[in-house]
């Protein structure tokens, strides 16, 4: 029987008997034994029943002072506990946990959590949450992150995530995180980790960080097997400022040295100050080829010298500093990277035994490839002054034999190497600037060849295409260079044509837009080469209004071989000849079923070897009919 009832009806009895005896007794009875021990025992009884009571009242008490201590424990903790259900929703928080995000509690209930994680976190967060729910089925264990997350008023905190995916009561899948604000934590670690892999003054990576990176440059070239490039960049005569402007005036030129370099780099590119004046510049993803490779390096070399020979201000003082560059190439994990800083270092000694201000490589072969394009460059330069460029000229003819036009290919006449193809020196122009006045000359001159034209019945109607690059076509005053030509020439501005390449019309197309109007208004023409070639939308068709499309010869060569190429072409003139006062021409046309194919599809015009090879203009001129 249960003690507790029985102690109850036990009470009673003795109660009910005491009761009835007292009622019952006279006084003296009443001393008498028997009633004594009864009375003895009721008295026990009730002090046991009020000291029960006490216990009652004790552990009431305890158990008010224990929830308090877990509202304590839960709602101000100093870590903000929130539980999101399996739709990533906030199911529970606590107070600390909507006071780290910023909004109410009842507001929070049912909120995407994702919403308080700073978008660049954001899909790595689904990535663990989904993770976290699979394991939650079996009561997963826990896992450690950290996570960048959003405050309410849009400032942000780093915080540490301690997250438990388990079922909850009702066997749903939930995720228990416990969130702490670790900000100040993490400003600390960071500022520690700069002082380790940062230099001081410069903010640049320091020696530990080039190395690290460049391990990982080394495996990632190993793999995608393109070359990269060390620059090791020395500053010519420093201790001088040192000695004669003191210390603090050289630490104002390192940290802007430092800050030319990063200017003059791509961003996925490493500048690093090893100490002293002494810099390195990893280059990264240049080309699978190792003379494109060493060419885009010494591009990058001659950049960075040209930027740290400007004029410095330091302290109201002008200071002109000049830099001695070495360099090395790199591919996969063929030279270890301590030999790559001592080869790149004996390289920019190289350099300032050469004279400073240059830049050497440590590759002899790779040295003889720089030379030989430093040659041609300066061959260059002077070809513009001595005018060694000539003008050769391709027929465009229509399918019925007539003569219309032609374009004009720039071809150089080396003194000593003979006729130099544009292919062998054009990048090289664009790469330094030149081309800019190579293109004014090649259009110049043309616009002069039409002027000599105009009073010959044979030759007025014809009219000249002619290559413009993006580097011209992008200048500010493109439009005015081209305008005081004709004006300068005085020709009829119908007869010049500008022939734009697709790749040009990837970026800037409104400013395209606005230019090639200007000139279409006064006359000019303007073909799209190359079609089909690049990666533009077929939407500039309708946006820059084009007069002629050239199709590829890298299609017309494939008539008659490669079906695909066939129906491309096809698809191409069926699509011009349907867009208003739109030409079409052909280029590349060298056999006669290549033409014929083009004439039943409905090409009017076409240029290739077929009909000529480009001429010098005295050739040129003896293939048009006679009066």
């Amino acid at each position: 029987m249960n003690q507790k009832w029985d102690g109850s009806e036990r009470r009673k009895s003795l109660r009910a008997k005491a009761e009835a005896m007292v009622a019952n007794l006279s006084p003296a009875e009443i001393a008498t034994q028997p009633t004594q021990i009864l009375l003895h025992e009721l008295l026990v009884h009730k002090v046991e029943l009020e000291m029960q009571n006490e216990e009652l009242r004790s552990a009431y008490v305890a158990l008010e002072a224990a929830r308090d201590r877990y509202v304590d424990l839960y709602e101000f903790a100093p870590v903000g506990y929130i539980t999101i259900s399996r739709e990533g929703l906030i199911s529970e928080i606590n107070l600390t946990g909507s006071t780290l995000l910023g909004v109410e509690r009842s507001k929070l209930l049912k909120r995407r959590f994702s919403q308080f994680i700073v978008s660049a976190d954001r899909d790595r967060w689904h990535r663990l949450f989904l993770n976290m729910m699979e394991q939650a089925k079996a009561n997963g264990d826990k896992h450690e992150f950290g996570l960048e997350m959003a405050h309410a008023d849009g400032s942000a905190f780093y915080a540490h995530l301690n997250c438990l995916p388990k079922l909850s009561a009702d066997a749903a899948p939930v995720l228990r995180i416990a969130l702490t604000d670790i900000s100040q934590q993490k400003k600390v670690l960071d500022q520690l980790e700069h002082l380790a892999f940062y230099d001081p003054l410069t903010h640049l990576p320091n020696r530990q960080l080039l190395k690290d990176r460049l391990q990982l440059a080394l495996a990632a070239s190993a793999r995608s097997r393109k070359y990269g490039a060390l620059l090791f960049i020395d500053l010519d005569n420093f201790k001088t400022l040192n000695d004669t402007l003191g210390h603090n005036t050289g630490d104002l030129l390192l940290q802007q040295v430092a800050q030319r370099l990063l200017s003059s780099v791509r961003q996925k590119d490493t500048a690093a100050r090893l100490g002293g004046d002494e810099f390195v510049v990893m280059l990264e993803d240049l080309s699978e080829n190792a003379q494109e490779a060493a060419i885009h390096a010494e591009i990058s070399g001659k950049k960075i010298l040209a930027a740290l020979n400007a004029p410095y201000l330091l302290d109201d003082h002008e200071y002109r500093c000049s830099s001695s560059i070495g360099a090395t190439m790199f591919c996969g994990h063929g030279v270890a990277e301590d030999d790559l800083l001592r080869h790149v270092d004996i390289a920019m000694y190289q350099a300032k035994h050469r004279g400073r201000n240059n830049l050497c490589f440590f590759d002899q072969a790779m040295q003889a490839v720089i030379t030989k394009r430093a040659e041609l460059e300066a061959d260059l330069r002077v070809a513009l002054e001595q005018q060694q460029f000539i003008l050769y000229y391709q027929q465009q003819i229509s399918q019925d034999g007539q003569i219309v036009g032609a374009e004009v290919l720039i071809r150089w006449q080396h003194p000593e190497r003979g006729l130099i193809l544009p292919m062998d020196f054009i990048p090289l122009a664009e790469d330094t600037g030149l081309i800019l006045a190579i293109g004014q000359w090649v259009l110049e001159t043309a616009c002069a060849q039409l002027k000599r034209w105009e009073n010959n019945p044979q030759t007025q109607h014809l009219q000249l295409a002619v290559n413009v690059s993006a580097h011209q076509f992008h200048q500010i005053d493109f439009v005015k260079q081209i305008t005081d030509i004709l004006e300068k020439s005085a020709i009829d501005p119908t007869r010049l044509k500008l022939e734009l390449t697709e790749s040009m019309l990837l970026e800037n197309r409104a400013e395209i837009a606005v230019k090639m109007q200007a000139l279409k208004a006064i006359g000019v023409g303007f073909s799209l080469d190359d079609f089909g070639t690049g990666y533009a939308s077929l939407a500039y068709l309708t946006q820059l209004t084009f007069d002629q499309l050239k199709i590829d010869q890298s299609f017309v060569h494939k008539i008659g071989v490669n079906h695909n190429d066939s129906v491309i072409i096809k698809a191409i003139i069926g699509m011009t000849n349907n867009l208003h006062d739109m030409q079409i021409i052909a280029e590349g046309v060298e056999t006669e079923a290549q033409r014929a194919f083009l004439e039943e599809h409905g090409c009017a015009l076409c240029q290739g070897f077929l009909f000529s090879k480009p001429l010098p203009l005295a050739e040129f001129e003896a293939l048009l009919p006679k009066s």
